[in-house]
């Protein structure tokens, strides 16, 4: 009985010595991203609040889709693209309207 309490003792005393790990290095902080319109290429991939940013690609946005930043529900999918704001956007947002505004994107310079 006495054997199988030191193994018992033994096993469980090991067992958080065995779980520790080395603490992690330090990881370098990423530079912020730059946020001045016109840093990046902007596209229909891009946040809708980034086309909305810069005043040309807003533009773009407004000559096809007018009122969008005014929409109801535009703080529940400015983060997202219109890419990915389509499938659910019940046909609002075609393919068309899409093409357009690539295009629109594109000529910016």
């Amino acid at each position: 009985m006495k054997l199988f309490a030191v193994a018992a003792l033994l096993t469980l005393t090991a067992a958080p010595a065995l779980a520790q790990t080395a603490p992690a290095a330090p990881v370098a902080p990423t530079p912020p991203a730059a946020t001045t319109p016109g840093a990046a290429k902007l596209s229909i991939d891009s946040p809708i609040e980034a086309l909305v940013a810069d005043p040309a690609a807003k533009a773009v946005l407004e000559g096809v889709i007018p009122g969008l930043p005014a929409h109801p529900a535009y703080d529940q999918f400015k983060a997202m693209s219109l890419t990915q704001v389509q499938p659910y956007s019940g046909g609002a947002v075609t393919d068309e309207m899409i093409k357009k505004i690539t295009d629109g994107l594109a000529a910016i310079k």
